[in-house]
Parts: structure tokens; sequence; C-alpha cells
């Protein structure tokens, strides 16, 4: 007999008849009218080839086929449901290795500091991280989850925002002593910029800032442009120039005093961050705990 899915259907609705003693009974459980349940009942007899029920006015009783058949499949039912209840619960245990494609600035300014934390919290899960801003198969080789600064793909992925993060025009002190401070976005054009390519169009990101809805891109005279943004702080600290930076992360240069903020009511400028997975349904418990754990370690962040 060729397979029918609707085999499976038929024995799972012939074992809530067997269990409760009717058709009808078996319907609440099921989810089906006592017609659906005879007509189920009825097209697994077909399936089958033999009477499997005895109808009665009052009751139904299993036949000898009957009786001969559900005693050979309920120890088939009940591995099933153990198989389920088994895959559930390693969905909702934390453990195993996560394997994470994470921007680099996120990575190394966000990710890592907190990654003590996480492995505490769950010492059966380990991490193995890809760092780059690269967007070409982001989850190829068994990737889980991968974070990327700007616009959500349309890739068939999921998307989770993460936050918006401001765009902040930073300098250190000691370049500000030498060349005037900007006080609108047209005097950029007198100063040394330090550009960041777009790991999608590799080229570099335009300089844009923005102020009650209004919008002003301005052209800029380079020698620097790089790919790291660890790397281009380096050089900004250094004196090199000016630098547009995401506020994420940044925290610590500003407090220290190693850079400063211009433009500052320019500064309206948002740029995203999403976590991209395959599927939204029946998550791995390190999955969905990773994700969580972003969200929450983010929010302070994501209401500035």
């Amino acid at each position: 007999m060729v397979f029918d899915a609707r085999l499976l259907s038929g024995v799972g609705v012939m074992a809530a008849v067997v269990e409760h003693g009717g058709f009808a009974r078996a319907a609440e459980v099921v989810g089906l009218t006592p017609s659906g349940v005879s007509r189920a009942i009825a097209r697994l007899e077909s399936q089958v080839g033999a009477r499997l029920f005895d109808r009665h006015p009052r009751k139904v009783a299993l036949t000898q086929a009957g009786a001969r058949f559900h005693a050979e499949v309920a120890p088939l039912l009940a591995a099933i449901g153990e198989a389920a209840e088994t895959a559930a619960a390693d969905s909702a245990q934390v453990r195993g290795r996560l394997k994470l494609s994470v921007d680099p600035w996120f990575a190394r300014i966000v990710l890592a500091p907190r990654l003590p934390e996480l492995l505490a919290r769950y010492p059966e899960l380990s991490f193995d991280l890809r760092v780059t801003n690269a967007f070409e198969d982001m989850l190829g080789g068994g990737v889980d989850i991968a974070i990327r600064f700007g616009p959500p793909l349309g890739a068939g992925l999921i998307a989770r925002k993460l936050l918006e993060t401001r765009v902040l025009t930073v300098a250190a002190p000691a370049y500000l002593e030498r060349r005037p401070r900007p006080r609108e976005p047209a005097d950029i054009a007198g100063h040394h910029a330090i550009l960041f390519r777009d790991p999608q169009s590799r080229r570099p990101f335009t300089w844009e800032f923005q102020r009650g809805g209004k919008a002003v891109e301005v052209s800029v005279t380079s020698r620097l442009m790089l790919d790291d943004p660890s790397a281009a702080l380096a050089a900004c600290e250094a004196g090199s120039g000016l630098f547009q930076s995401f506020e994420l992360g940044l925290e610590s240069w500003l407090e220290g005093g190693r850079l400063v903020t211009v433009l500052d009511e320019w500064a309206e400028e948002r740029f995203p961050l999403y976590a991209y997975y395959a599927s939204r349904h029946h998550l791995p418990g390190k999955v969905r705990v990773f994700l969580d754990f972003l969200s929450a370690t983010l929010a302070p962040a994501s209401c500035r």
C-alpha cells in the first residue's frame, strides 16, 4: 500500500475514538464534527481494507481486526508523540554552538564585551563568531544569525530590527585646535574627512546632515578611506580629520574626551541595525535567548 499522509491523520482519529469511547467525544478532542470523525474512520477503513469499528446506536466498539490494528499502531503513535516532545525540549534548551556573522563595529564594541555574561548565564552554549560586514550569503556555512547595519534586505530572510542609532560627526580636540570648528554643514568643505566604505556598494558613504526633517548632503575632501570603523576612529582620534560614526558604542571616546562631536544640531540621521535569521517558527532555544539578550541589552541605546 502506498503511504497516504491522511493515513496518519485517520489513525490519530481512531485512537481518539478508542480512548474517549465514541465519535462525539472524539470529535470534541480532535476538533471535528461527529460526522467528520465518521468520515475519517470510513476513509481509514477503506485504506486498510478492513472494518475497524462496529457501529451501534449508543456506542461503537472495535472489531477483531480493529483491535489488532489499534494494538499495532498505538505504540507507534506514542513514539511519534515522544519524538515531538523531545524536539520541543531541544528547542527550549539553551545549548550547543551558536554561529554568528556579525558586523565588525557591533562585534568589537558592543557584543564582545558582553560575551562573558552570556557564557556565564548559559554554560552549555558556545559561540562561533565570523566578523564581517559583507552582505553576500550572510547565513551560509550554517550561520544561525547575521547582524548588519543598514536598511533591511529583501533576501527571503527574517529581519528583526534591533535599534536605530544616530550618526554623529566627531573629531579629536587636537584637530579642532588647528582648524575652525564647523558651525554649518557647508563649513565641512574646508575640513579633511575620513571616509567609510559602504560594504554593499564598495563606494564611500555620502556625508549627510539632517535637522527638522531637512537633509543636506555635503561634498567632502578626503585622503583617507577605510572599511573598518575601529581603524577609522583611531585615525580620527590621532587628528587625521572629521569622521561620521554611529553613536552606538561611541560612549567611551566621548566621555573620555578623546573625541568630541560637531554640528550636534544637525545629527538627526538614524541608521538601523538588523538581526537576520532563516525562520520565525520553532526557533532553537540558543537563537531565541540570544535575540532576547540583544533586545534587552540594546534597549537603553534604542531609546536615545
